[in-house]
């Protein structure tokens, strides 16, 4: 699919511990507030004069709550809460209430999971704990999914956990006052079991990836003592999979190996499709309402936005965001309303002449700012930053007048924009708001992300 793409950095916030977790609450009502969880190793203490002590590191977390307020131009991400905590390796909110309210589960380094239930209202609103449950000793939670029966209807709330001591474990919600009872737990890897998740059309299959390179489908009907398919496709560790929650039989998956798998889940001999992005794939989100569309943290990479179209054997990556200077782990689609476009009258103009080759050409190839990017240079461990705007081959770009103060465009485009009044060549523009995050620099950056489907030819 053709497409015109552009990004737009809302606001970068320093989280002081290492970030690695990012999500946008699911629920329609809920859906300005942003969760943030953190990872930090803390060196035990010694004193003056004394050989560093061999004690092991202490795992400290910081769970961070945000309100976004669409309507500010300028800082329209609020903090709300912190909580201190053990380390967070994972976090997800359901995608139905639990008793009334808007729940994240959080996968520890305590080998715990924990429920946090979400009260108040959107501007003044605080989590609080509602359940800890150990999942195994000595270990640390890795990877949490939920399944909730959206897809099919009739099944009960259950969580599937993943450990680093390569187990999996399968938890359902019970009762008004909510408590996890485990339906089963077993040996999925030979080393860490990295992730774990549900096949949103199928409650009864989980799908793992764990250090072994494998990745695993299981059905739990049964005890599951041996899985139903193990593949070797990824090279290295298997560290994210998501079952596409528009598209049944439609799974991704991403490894250390710096590629991003598409499956068939009704014939996984080979992969569908097969992209490489430059850097181990640590999380993949599908966008909420857009079957094609799939996010991917690429740690050393930045993030990506493919197009997974399945008519090519290599998906196209539509945008890449590499403003963030560390590995880039957590990643979520905000599910808010269309807000007003970020392209502009030259833009539009710009893309009503793809294949026009005049003496105007050259010009609106300077009108079109889609290849520029927002460089950030931080002053660290402040929040603080310049900005600069560069273009592909890294020269300054002067910045721009306000959209609304814009210069009459030339004569040879304003006739495009009437074309483009009276025959588009792109569909309307659609925009989301992404959160995404990255360990060593503590930064959680919010941005919004602008696309054009190219119309068929008549």
């Amino acid at each position: 699919m053709s497409a015109r793409c552009k990004a737009q950095t809302l606001q970068v916030i320093d989280t002081e511990y290492s970030a690695d977790a990012t999500e946008w609450c699911p629920l329609q009502d809920w859906a300005t507030i942003l969760a943030c969880g953190t990872y930090q190793l803390k060196k035990p203490e010694s004193k003056p004069g004394e050989e560093e002590s061999d004690d092991p590191h202490t795992r400290l977390g910081r769970l961070y709550l945000y309100h976004y307020s669409p309507q500010q131009k300028f800082s329209p991400v609020t903090e709300l809460q912190r909580l201190e905590m053990a380390a967070i390796l994972d976090m997800k909110w359901c995608h139905l209430p639990i008793a009334g309210h808007p729940t994240l589960a959080i996968a520890n380094a305590k080998g715990a999971l924990e429920l946090y239930r979400l009260t108040g209202s959107r501007e003044s609103c605080a989590v609080e704990l509602a359940l800890n449950m150990e999942v195994g000793q000595e270990c640390l939670a890795l990877s949490l999914d939920w399944s909730t029966g959206l897809r099919e209807g009739g099944c009960p709330i259950k969580i599937i956990c993943s450990d680093s001591r390569g187990r999996l474990s399968l938890l359902q919600l019970e009762g008004r006052s909510p408590s996890l009872d485990v339906l089963c737990q077993w040996d999925a890897h030979g080393f860490e079991a990295w992730i774990a998740a549900f096949n949103y059309w199928n409650c009864n299959v989980v799908y793992s990836g764990g250090d072994d390179s494998l990745l695993r489908v299981w059905d739990t009907r049964a005890q599951p003592d041996r899985p139903l398919l193990s593949s070797k496709r990824h090279s290295m560790g298997v560290c994210s999979i998501q079952s596409n929650p528009h598209r049944e039989n439609v799974l991704a998956t991403g490894s250390y190996d710096e590629h991003v798998l598409l499956w068939d889940t009704r014939q996984m001999k080979q992969p569908v499709s097969d992209t490489h992005v430059q850097g181990g794939v640590w999380r993949l989100k599908w966008h909420p309402t857009h079957s094609n569309l799939l996010l991917a943290a690429g740690m050393h990479s930045g993030f990506h936005i493919l197009d997974c179209d399945f008519k090519s054997d290599e998906c196209p990556i539509l945008t890449s965001y590499v403003l963030h200077n560390s590995l880039a782990y957590g990643a979520d689609w905000a599910r808010l309303s269309p807000q007003p476009s970020l392209l502009t009258n030259q833009e539009a103009a710009a893309a009503a002449l793809p294949h026009r080759e005049s003496a105007g050409s050259s010009r609106t190839q300077n009108l079109d700012r889609s290849n520029q990017n927002l460089k950030i240079f931080y002053e660290s461990p402040t929040a603080s930053f310049d900005v600069v705007l560069e273009d592909e081959s890294g020269e300054y770009v002067p910045e721009t007048a306000p959209l609304q103060n814009e210069a009459p465009l030339p004569a040879e485009l304003a006739g495009a924009v009437s074309e483009v009044t009276a025959v588009p060549d792109y569909a309307p523009p659609e925009s989301s708001v992404l959160a995404t995050c990255s360990f060593y620099d503590h930064m959680l950056h919010v941005w919004r992300w602008e696309w054009q489907r190219a119309r068929p030819p008549e």
